[in-house]
């Protein structure tokens, strides 16, 4: 490699760099920079009222551990953004608080006060009835020869009776003109920041508090990635959801969040304001593009 090319080698998932370090040097090098995390300093993180916590969470699948005794701490109508390489277990963050996976220890708790419980064995339909959590899958999850209308009543499938689906349904057309103009319109038509907002709003029909956002802007253009983050900053700022993301894209993820995990093999290797982060010249390296 020429003197040129080295120099231009920096940065990793985001940034206007000629090329990107390999993911094997980002996790040597984000795992020469970890640092030592206290729960105080998680707590602290979360204003002391933490509203999703993991304790010492170690999962995986079948019989392999991703995670590694994983703390998260984040508070009510706050949000969290999970960086790291692709690798570093910030997707099964999500799959474990959501319960696609398995938990081999540790807990999850969600509430406060007498209202907290633990909800580490529920199903992901008890965790989304009875805690009110609700997963935002990556893109391509929505139903492509069913109507936009027919998609948001799939997100009601646990409603009691099929009128209170189709009533969140219209609640939520209320609340988005641009997908109420497209409701018998088959969801394949829609382009890729209304599919971002179909796959949104059919996890709003159950009224969750907690969103559990997977890579919000991957495979869309620059507009829709700023229209679905202008979605989350209203459902957080002015509805008062608790949202736990995963962004490759650092920099957009880190401006949105209050707080900020970078991940590296299975364990959180920083934490710190989203903004601290962005500031962090070691995170913006390795993350941001130099």
């Amino acid at each position: 490699m020429s003197r040129d090319q080295e120099e231009k080698t920096r940065g990793y998932g985001a940034g206007s760099v000629d090329s990107v370090i390999s993911v094997d040097e980002v996790v040597r090098q984000t795992a020469a920079i970890a640092e030592d995390i206290s729960i105080e300093q998680l707590d602290s993180l979360a204003n002391g009222a933490p509203y999703v916590s993991l304790q010492d969470l170690v999962a995986g699948y079948g019989q392999m551990r991703i995670l590694h005794g994983i703390n998260l701490r984040v508070g009510r109508k706050q949000s969290l953004c999970l960086i790291g390489p692709n690798g570093a277990g910030k997707s099964t963050v999500l799959h474990a608080i959501f319960g696609f996976n398995n938990i081999f220890s540790g807990q999850i708790l969600v509430g406060q006060g007498d209202d907290q419980f633990d909800i580490t064995t529920l199903s992901p339909s008890q965790k989304l009835s009875k805690a009110g959590v609700a997963y935002i899958l990556q893109d391509k999850s929505i139903f492509p020869g069913m109507t936009v209308e027919e998609n948001l009543w799939m997100g009601g499938f646990l409603k009691d009776q099929t009128a209170q689906a189709k009533k969140a349904a219209e609640m939520i057309f209320d609340k988005y003109p641009q997908l109420a103009a497209r409701r018998r319109h088959q969801a394949k038509v829609l382009s890729g920041g209304e599919r971002r907002l179909l796959e949104i709003s059919r996890a709003l029909v159950m009224n969750p508090d907690v969103l559990l956002v997977d890579e919000p802007s991957i495979g869309l253009e620059p507009r829709f990635i700023d229209m679905v983050f202008e979605i989350l900053h209203d459902l957080q700022h002015n509805e008062g959801k608790t949202i736990i993301m995963v962004e490759q894209n650092a920099k957009k993820g880190l401006e949105f969040a209050d707080i900020g995990y970078v991940m590296v093999s299975g364990q959180i290797a920083i934490a710190g304001k989203g903004s601290e982060l962005l500031e962090n010249p070691k995170v913006g390296e390795l993350f941001l593009g130099g």
